[in-house]
């Protein structure tokens, strides 16, 4: 089992610091997935309208409410989609949202980036050409945090934060509503510590959960449990190199959410270890020159044309994020 630590959010809520990812889940293995998990002691489901596998999610709930668990010991968390960040549409994505998954409210629900698309012709609306996607650079994201805040006045959503942004731009929804994200959900590993947007977090007292905790196979390169320390420091722990890259992240004072589909993954990822200062170093180690984000919306097909994270490979881009 599960060290059972939760961790304190901005509004006095408790979020639990392992849960279970969705993301690049294929289609008919979430569902399995979510009530093994459930079963197995987590309590922390982390989701998205874009991961188009809600209702899955929704079938699977279904099973383990009210016989497993209540509705209230689970953190329920999705985000709202970038073709949805209008203020018009806000509710309506987050109604769409609650009604895939059979439940009356989400524990967070987060800006899933700070990028808007055109609205109104699906998820991933494509330029003409085919090799862009249409974004929306009017609405702001200001725009589309006044509507999320409205959204707590609703009973549908306990709180609300982001994801994959930067300090800039949490700064400015800040600045210009005075309303704090109660979290940040970033690719976070090794590779990818972030050390001064992880600071900002804190003084700002934002919660960070960390998607990606393992690295991820989209760029074809291995993956984090591939390294030779990481395995090297789960060997003389009797711990698999994922439990190891959980437990850096739980060092850290992150949420963490691997995915896996397979039941003994799911089950093994839930059993916490914890890093000695110095294995937290030797882990830490590995990042060291060798600084790597493997999620960057340029690189996508359809590309995303703009600059999210300033890394090398953006700079290029046509447009930043309007942030006001």
């Amino acid at each position: 089992m599960s060290l059972g630590k939760v961790i304190p959010l901005n509004t006095d809520a408790k979020i639990p610091q392992i849960g279970l990812g969705t993301w690049l889940s294929k289609p008919n293995e979430v569902e399995n997935a979510v009530e093994i998990a459930v079963r197995n002691g987590y309590r922390h489901l982390d989701l998205a309208r874009v991961y188009q596998n809600q209702d899955e999610v929704g079938r699977a709930l279904k099973k383990v409410i009210p016989s497993v668990v209540s509705r209230e010991e689970l953190f329920i968390t999705s985000k709202l989609w970038n073709s949805s960040h209008q203020p018009q549409t806000v509710e309506a994505a987050l109604d769409e949202t609650l009604n895939q998954l059979g439940v009356s409210y989400l524990d967070l629900y987060l800006i899933h980036w700070p990028v808007a698309f055109a609205p109104g012709n699906g998820l991933f609306p494509v330029q003409s050409n085919g090799s862009e996607m249409e974004l929306d650079t009017e609405t702001s994201l200001v725009d589309t945090w006044k509507a999320m805040i409205k959204l707590l006045d609703t009973g549908k959503v306990k709180a609300i934060g982001v994801s994959n942004f930067s300090i800039a731009h949490i700064q400015g929804l800040i600045d210009a509503t005075g309303v704090v994200p109660t979290a940040n959900q970033i690719e976070a590993h090794p590779l990818l510590p972030q050390d001064d947007l992880v600071a900002y977090c804190k003084e700002k007292g934002i919660h960070i959960t960390a998607y990606s905790p393992l690295g991820n196979n989209l760029v074809g390169i291995p993956m984090l449990t591939e390294n030779t320390v990481v395995q090297e420091v789960a060997e003389k722990l009797g711990a698999t190199p994922a439990q190891v890259l959980i437990a850096w992240g739980a060092y850290r004072g992150y949420s963490v959410i691997p995915k896996s589909v397979n039941e003994s993954r799911i089950i093994s990822n839930f059993k916490q270890v914890e890093l000695s200062k110095g294995d937290y170093e030797k882990v830490s180690s590995i990042g060291a020159g060798n600084v790597r984000r493997y999620n960057i919306p340029v690189t996508y097909k359809p590309k995303w044309n703009i600059n999210v994270f300033n890394e090398e490979i953006e700079k290029s881009a046509l447009t930043q994020a309007k942030i006001v």
